[in-house]
């Protein structure tokens, strides 16, 4: 009986444990992800276009 009692107690401890990690996530609004992605790709740009400025110097020299 104490046994059943247990592994009961530790079976609701852990679904309590798991729910609560899996609720924690941030829920974005569909605004903040063009966003994101605006700046993600206005990143990208910059990178490639500093790469290209490099090969320009780099095949100056």
């Amino acid at each position: 009986m104490k046994k059943s009692i247990l592994y009961l107690t530790f079976a609701l401890l852990f679904t309590a444990s798991l729910s609560t990690f899996t609720s924690c996530r941030d829920q974005k609004s569909t605004s903040e992800k063009v966003e994101e992605s605006i700046d993600e790709a206005g990143d990208a740009i910059e990178e490639g276009a500093e790469e290209v400025e490099d090969e320009i110097d780099d095949a100056t020299d």
